[in-house]
């Protein structure tokens, strides 16, 4: 797993505080791709739990993982008692019990290449879903969004995670979709997207760009002039898309490990 993958331990108070949470929808979006109960789940990359309580708030047993020490004690801070938190990376996962639902929210592009899919169904029932969700916050004002990228670029050209696998962000199916369709263990693949535009703070705006992987490999010097720079062109309250697309596949039946 690379640096970067490991760099939100030490802001992970503020990535509890400043990265929003997912909405019941979303759940409800899973519930019914499933089309069946689901009494157990494994979370990759949990984080500090926002998608963890989610689920677990339905009755789901979530097994939650995550390589990070510090954000799986965030984790504990916020979930309820049938979330059992377990400090291990995608990769240090061996195959054993079965769940109904393996998902991920805003990590899959963590995890490595090699293997992904074998894994990931070595975990699953057969016909169990697999389901990874996320999406990048953007400001919603065009102007705006051409100022902070002004304000950044001396320090950072881009502050967004490209496709890993190189998918245009043009195309229908998105990453990991596209991955998805190759993979011989997987099946009925769906995309979606639910909306959303979220009101902030300039302050909470820079808050969560401070939790962002680009900006933590900065050295703190130069974190602390871009923030500035951005903080300076932003109005006192500026709306979000954060926009979240979901993929949903399903475990084939016909494959076994």
């Amino acid at each position: 797993m690379s640096g970067r993958a490991m760099s939100f331990g030490r802001v992970a108070e503020a990535y509890e505080r400043f990265r929003p949470g997912y909405p019941v929808e979303l759940v409800d979006l899973v519930m019914t791709y499933a089309g069946r109960p689901v009494r157990a789940a494994l979370e990759i990359g949990s984080g500090t739990g926002k998608a963890t309580r989610l689920f677990a708030r339905q009755g789901i047993a979530v097994t939650a993982t995550e390589p990070d020490g510090a954000m799986l004690a965030e984790l504990r801070k916020h979930v309820p008692a049938n979330v059992k938190a377990v400090q291990a990376s995608f990769e240090d996962i061996r195959p054993g019990e079965r769940y109904d639902l393996v998902y991920a929210a805003a990590a899959l592009h963590w995890t490595s290449a090699e293997r992904r899919w074998s894994r990931m169904a070595a975990l699953l029932k057969p016909g169990g879903v697999f389901a990874s969700f996320g999406g990048p916050i953007q400001l919603a004002d065009p102007a705006v969004r051409e100022a902070v990228r002004v304000a950044r670029t001396p320090y950072l050209e881009s502050d967004e995670i490209p496709s890993p696998d190189g998918t245009p962000p043009e195309h229908d199916m998105q990453w990991p979709g596209t991955e998805l369709q190759r993979s011989e263990w997987f099946v009925d693949v769906q995309q979606s997207v639910i909306e959303r535009r979220l009101t902030v703070s300039a302050d909470d705006y820079v808050g969560h760009l401070a939790t962002i992987s680009a900006y933590l490999e900065l050295p703190a010097a130069q974190q602390e002039r871009v923030f500035s720079r951005i903080r300076r062109v932003l109005p006192k309250t500026v709306e979000i898309a954060a926009d979240i697309t979901v993929h949903l596949a399903s475990r084939a039946l016909a494959r076994e490990r």
